[in-house]
Order: structure tokens, then sequence, then C-alpha cells
């Protein structure tokens, strides 16, 4: 080819009349995330320029602030109609803004506040050298039991990082489950995972297992995500888009235009089998469903008490978010594939969780598989392939994650020594002790159970439900086999707390400031009325069940 023709081949590709179209952003309708964001930054912005003293204390009120605000914002849209007749895909397709998304990103925030109050306890330790302290390390880049760490903790340094990486992890999480494209949805994924990995490096006692935890967590993490992005990249050779919009039409066969570079890959059903497997797997992961459950309880014991349960509530309503949305907007035509691995993945969470369960012996490995088998009860809900199926799950994800943040926030008052006493043996006895605490923590477990008149009998009873008229009875059967297992180990700590002897060197249970008793109050209160009156509850996550398309 000559020269000429190369030079025109530029011409005309170069036209010089076409110009790039300006983004069109509705700032107002991604308003929650902007908020939780803007905060964050000026949350670094404290760490680097407000006097140490004083840090503590702004990032606490401009956290709570920006928290309960995202929150107003949320609830405002849905009462613009954008959860129901203006529902709609916002950010040039990025984020679709909806009744699950507005939901589940109400729910994230109320979690994300209770955390918070859990975050900003300061008065469960004894005062070390005159200052007040936290859960978290008193300086995060010192080495466990060195001389630096000693200074630290007696000049009276606290972690005040933690808020704006709460913040962050917050704002990752919002656009997680809102996310309309798979590349939104990575992003968002590394957005509220990085974080993550950061705080549960944290805590004040036990820095080296603490650190361990964190480091089991960020290396399966980055498999999970190294997994997730190759599923992407397998998706878009087979649809020629990351839009869940174009994947699921190429999925029915109703596309129009084929870009004909692509047409020979285009449609390919292998690459949307395994692309679609990994992205799953990695969303699984999130979930701590089995076989991907291999960090939960490793992290949930190792990482500082506030930060699991902020970790257990929120990662699970996000996760579960984006796995329905992907599930019933991208592959609705692939149903027939995707269902019989969620029965397997179900069946195995919950009766796995359930059986494990039974043989622990510290109390924050314990919650930590009965969440995973919570995760195998949403999933049932997931499977059930109907707009009662996602009303019951979002139910299900409001009523547990206040029931995860009370309960830790619980553990984190029973204290020996060392620091928070989670050995079930240091329990025996503690309704003697504390009734009050005792009887707390016997709500939350008989809500996890699923007794009725408690929040985790509502939810159970939605998804179980659901999936039944989703012709999954046999899951059901199993599922409330699991239920009866898993009832076993919540009881047995009842009756060790109110039918044993307290031994004479047992914990104490420290009295915590108003912040950790709001906390745990929020979470007695959720669970005592969506258990009593659900209704209400159930009605407003049926409103929000339809997934903008």
């Amino acid at each position: 080819m000559n020269a000429t023709a190369v030079h025109s081949l530029w011409t005309t590709v170069a036209d010089p009349i076409s110009k790039i179209d300006a983004p069109k952003i509705e700032y107002g309708q991604l308003s929650p995330t902007l908020i939780v964001v803007g905060a964050a930054v000026i949350g670094v912005l404290i760490e680097a320029f407000v006097p140490r003293k004083s840090r503590y204390y702004a990032q606490v009120f401009v956290s709570a602030v920006a928290l309960a605000a995202a929150f107003a914002a949320v609830v405002a849209l849905a009462a613009d109609g954008y959860g129901t007749t203006k529902a709609h895909i916002a950010a040039m397709g990025a984020i679709a803004v909806d009744g699950p998304s507005l939901f589940l990103q109400g729910t994230i925030l109320l979690a994300g506040l209770v955390g918070l109050f859990t975050f900003a306890e300061r008065r469960l330790d004894p005062e070390a050298h005159g200052n007040r302290v936290d859960s978290f390390a008193a300086q995060a880049a010192s080495v466990p039991g060195s001389d630096s760490e000693k200074a630290a903790v007696k000049a009276g340094f606290t972690t005040t990082e933690v808020f704006p990486l709460l913040l962050f992890a917050v704002a990752g999480m919002l656009v997680f489950p809102s996310a309309n494209d798979l590349l939104t949805l990575f992003v968002a994924l590394e957005v509220f995972s990085l974080p993550l990995y950061l705080m549960c490096a944290l805590a004040r006692r036990k820095r080296l297992m603490s650190q361990e935890a964190a480091v089991k967590y960020f290396l399966l993490g980055a498999f999970a995500s190294a997994f997730t992005l190759f599923g992407i990249a397998l998706l878009y050779g087979y649809a020629g888009s990351v839009s869940y919009a174009t994947i699921a039409q190429v999925v029915d066969g109703t596309v129009t235009n084929v870009d004909p570079a692509l047409a020979n890959t285009m449609g390919n059903d292998s690459l949307l089998l395994i692309g679609t497997a990994m992205v799953v797997m990695g969303l699984l992961f999130k979930v701590g469903a089995i076989p991907f459950h291999m960090w939960t309880p490793d992290v949930y014991q190792g990482a500082p008490t506030p930060v699991t349960g902020f970790m257990a509530a929120a990662t699970k309503v996000a996760a579960f978010g984006a796995l329905l949305r992907l599930l019933y907007v991208v592959l609705p035509g692939m149903r027939w594939d995707w269902r019989p691995v969620m029965w397997a993945v179900a069946i195995i969470t919950m009766l796995g969780g359930a059986i494990v369960a039974i043989t622990q012996t510290d109390i924050k490995r314990l919650l930590a598989y009965s969440s995973i088998a919570h995760a195998g009860f949403i999933l049932a809900g997931v499977i059930a392939t109907s707009k009662d199926g996602v009303s019951s799950v979002l139910f299900y994800l409001a009523a547990y994650s206040f029931v995860t943040i009370g309960a830790f926030a619980v553990v984190t008052l029973v204290r020996d020594a060392g620091g928070e006493a989670t050995h079930l043996s240091k329990w025996a006895g503690l309704g003697r002790r504390s009734p009050l605490v005792a009887a707390v923590f016997a709500v939350f477990l008989l809500a996890f159970a699923g007794i009725p008149l408690t929040s985790g009998f509502a939810g159970k009873f939605a998804v179980f439900k659901a999936a039944a008229e989703g012709g999954a009875v046999p899951l059901v059967v199993i599922g409330v086999i699991s239920s009866a297992i898993a009832a076993f180990f919540y009881i047995r700590v009842i009756v060790l707390m109110f039918f044993s002897e307290p031994k004479p060197e047992g914990p104490t249970v420290a009295v915590p400031s108003p912040l950790t008793m709001a906390a745990i109050g929020v979470g007695v209160a959720v669970t005592v009325v969506l258990g009593v009156a659900p209704q209400y509850f159930l009605n407003l996550a049926s409103q929000a069940s339809v997934f903008v398309r």
C-alpha cells in the first residue's frame, strides 16, 4: 500500500467534525454515594491537617453526619419514585437507580452508621497512660511488641484512619449492588475490599493474629478478584460489551447491531458459561458460601470485633445485591444452567455452616460459621427466581445485618485481662453475673436460630416460602433441617450462659459508652420489630423488588 493510500485512510478515519460527547451524570441520583465519598476524602484531609488530639472527634462527627445524610438522600430518592416509577439507568449506563439498589443502599448506610458507633467506642478497655483507648492499634505501622509500638501507646496515639477507611468501604458497597456494567462492578469490588483488608489488621490486642487474618483475607480476596476479572474478560468476549443489558440481549438472542470485529466470538456459549462461573465465584467468595468460605472463620476471629460486625453485615448485603442483579438482569435466559449449581452451593453451605459450627469453641468463629449457614439460607431465596424471591432476600439481608452488628457489639463487652474473652468456656454463668447483657445476646442468638417473634423467623419464613413457590421444595426441607441443627448450638450458648455456674476467675462485663449501647439497642429493636410486626417491611421489600432493565 503506498503512502497516499495510508494518508487517505488516516484522514477519512479522523473526521474533524465528529466531537466527543460530554458525559451526562445525574448527580442527584448518585448523591448517596457522592456524599460518602466526599466525607471519606474530608476524613483523609482531617488526618493530614487536624491536630492529633482533635482528630477522633472530627472523624466521628464527619462520618456520622455523612452516613445520616446519605441515608436521607436514599429515602428522598425512594420517596420521589426512583425505586418504582422513575427507576432507570444513570451515569451513562454504569449505575442502576431502582428499587433493589435503593433498598440495599439504605440497609448498607444504616449498618455502616450502627457499625460506626462500635468503631468509636473508647470506654471498654481501662485507660492506658491516662488516655482512653479503642479497639484499634495505637500505631498501625509499628511492629507488634516493638519499642515504637510501646512509645505510641504511651503517647496516647489512636488509629483514627479507620473512619475514612470505613467510609470508603461503604462507598464501594453502595455502588456494588447497583452497578449496571461489569467494569463498574469490579471497580466497586476493589473499592470496598481494600479498606476491609486494611481494617482487619488493626486490632489493638492480639496484633499478630489480626495481621495474619488480614493477610489471609487479602491473598484469598486477590484470588477471588482475579477470577472475577477473568470472568469479566470472557463475558466481554462473548457479548462484545460489558453492559448488563447488552449481555442479556446476546444471551436471549435479541441483539441487533453486531460489531463485525466481534462477530466470530460473539455467542460462543463456552465463553458465556466459563465467564459466568468465574464472576459468580467471585461474588460467592464475598458472600462466604461454601466452598469459597475458607477465609471467613479466621478473618472473623482475627479482625477487631467492630470491623468483624460491620464486615459480616454490610459485605453480605452488597454482595448478595450484586449477585441478584447479575442472575436476574443479565442471565435470566440461562436460568436452567445456573440454578442446579446454585442448588448445590446452597445445600452444602446450609449444612456445612450448621454442622461445623457445632464443633466451635470460640464465640467469633461460631458466629462466622453461623454467617456461612445464613448465606445458604439467603441463596434459597436467590434460587426462587421470582419477584417474591428478590423481596425475601432484601428483607432477610436487612434483618440479618442489624442482628449481626448487635451480636458482635455484645462480644466486645465480655472482657478479661487479655481483652475480649471470646472462648466459650469464659461465657459460662454470664447470665448470673450480668443478666441484661446475657439476655440481649440470647435475643440475638434466638433471631439467628429463627425462633418465632424474632426477625430471623420472619426472614427465614419469607425466603423458604419464595423458594417453595419457585419449585425448590427439597431445598426448603434441607434448609429447615439445617436450621434445626443450627438452633442446637445457639441454644447451647444460651444454656451455657444461664444454667451453668459462673467461675470465680471469669470475665467481667465492661460498661460501654452510649455509642455501643445505641448499636446494641438498634439491633434489639430491629430484631423485635421485624419479628413481631414484619408486614410493613415485607411490603416495602416487595415494592423495591423490581430490577430496572
